[in-house]
């Protein structure tokens, strides 16, 4: 995508062509702009123009250039904290509202993903959670409860029946979530852009938007391209990838930066592709460096960690991947890594999102805390509702907060890198 194999590695290689698009040369009037062409701007462009709405996403690099096409690809439902802290910080309105809308984000993918024929290695036949020791017993059996008194479609399963799903025996227990599944992000993100295109939508990538000023009652954005657009409405989708010398930096500031990389085997022999992940289930553990790991479709094991692959990291962090791999799955000891990646996840400070109007007309969902594929999705789609007037603001899914700066982020960044790499130096040894 960009000359560089660890940004987008095993996804860029495997992923159908990015719809055509071209930098924006003109001026144009639209209702909606969006700033942004990831999960959530492209889910918004989408929405708005199956609604009638005339829109264009401005993409300073290409489409899912940022976490959307870096990630690992589990379509979870809710966020990394357990359902009754997001109502302990939320309230019970927006609290119970943002449970409901992100346990049945996974449905939502995979119904665009059916609807418009995206091709992006879809299984909806749920994720994993991994139990690690004692704690990660407790922890899977906490969050089965918490989310069994909400009437999820989730199972608490032993030692044996996690070993039958995974295909090892380092796990004590596990939690399984039927209503999740994984997807190629890069092509699942390349396909709601291209559904928005169909759609009447316009999609400039290569596109930066370097100005913007309230003329009236319209936006006039500049564009890096020479283009200009004007606007009723900015979204801003960029999250963690937000540039920090842009026009709303606030949205980066207010995020501590997590490193999380991955590595993806050659295609895996056929005796151990049929043993491990049999039924095709995302899965991470419970530990607090996490290890992640899944199949592709061709067959290739994708596992990942918290990490930069760059400078003394990399070579710490394969390492440490071969070892860890080694330990948990024996039979691939031998089998090669083909690619590597890694990428920014945006850590807000009670891993919650964020909902900011940041001027007049100008509104943006981020701080996805590395579950960015379906509350992006839907919260683009709620996004496109709000600024239709379809929701009212009391109505979304989260109460506006202004942006704050996270204090000693860039300490606390440079603190998980550089603790990523001390435990992955010493961790897998035996």
């Amino acid at each position: 995508m960009n000359g560089d194999l660890r940004t987008h590695g095993l996804w860029e290689a495997s992923a159908p062509p990015a719809p055509r698009t071209h930098p924006l040369t003109e001026r144009i009037a639209v209702d909606v702009a969006i700033i942004g062409g990831g999960f959530t701007g492209s889910s918004a462009a989408l929405h708005l123009a199956e609604r009638g709405a005339s829109a264009a996403v401005l993409e300073a690099f290409d489409i899912g250039f940022g976490a959307s096409g870096r990630n690992v690809g589990l379509v979870n439902a809710g966020m990394w904290v357990m359902p009754s802290v997001l109502v302990a910080e939320l309230g019970k309105t927006h609290g119970q509202r943002l449970l409901d809308l992100l346990g049945n984000g996974p449905s939502a993918v995979f119904d665009l993903v059916a609807r418009h024929g995206i091709e992006c290695e879809a299984v909806h036949n749920g994720t994993l959670h991994c139990a690690v020791g004692k704690r990660g017993i407790a922890d899977v059996a906490e969050r089965a409860r918490q989310w069994l008194e909400r009437g999820a479609p989730v199972e608490l399963l032993d030692a044996q029946r996690t070993q039958e799903l995974t295909g090892t025996r380092t796990y004590a227990a596990s939690l399984l979530d039927r209503r999740a599944g994984t997807v190629q992000p890069l092509a699942y993100v390349r396909g709601l852009a291209a559904a928005a295109l169909r759609a009447g939508a316009r999609v400039h990538a290569q596109t930066r938007v370097t100005a913007a000023e309230r003329v009236g009652s319209e936006w006039q954005l500049a564009t890096s391209s020479g283009g200009t657009v004007s606007a009723k409405w900015v979204i801003v989708a960029t999250d963690a990838y937000t540039a920090s010398n842009g026009l709303w930096p606030g949205i980066q500031a207010e995020q501590v930066q997590l490193p999380y990389f991955n590595f993806a085997t050659a295609p895996l022999p056929r005796e151990n592709a049929q043993r491990i992940l049999p039924d095709r289930q995302g899965a991470w553990d419970t530990r607090q460096v996490l290890s992640s790991f899944r199949l592709d479709a061709a067959g290739r094991l994708v596992f990942g960690s918290v990490g930069a692959l760059r400078g003394v990291g990399r070579s710490i962090h394969r390492d440490w991947a071969r070892r860890a791999l080694a330990r948990i799955f024996p039979q691939l000891k031998e089998v090669p890594f083909e690619h590597e990646w890694y990428g920014t996840i945006g850590m807000t400070s009670n891993a919650i999102p964020r909902f900011h109007e940041l001027d007049r007309n100008v509104v943006s969902f981020s701080g996805f805390n590395g579950r960015g594929i379906a509350p992006g999705t839907v919260l683009g789609r709620e996004l496109a509702k709000f600024v239709l007037g379809e929701v009212r603001r009391d109505d979304l899914p989260l109460p506006v907060t202004p942006v704050v700066t996270a204090p000693w982020r860039n300490a606390k960044a440079l603190g998980y890198e550089a603790g990523a790499q001390a435990f992955h130096l010493v961790d897998a040894r035996i």
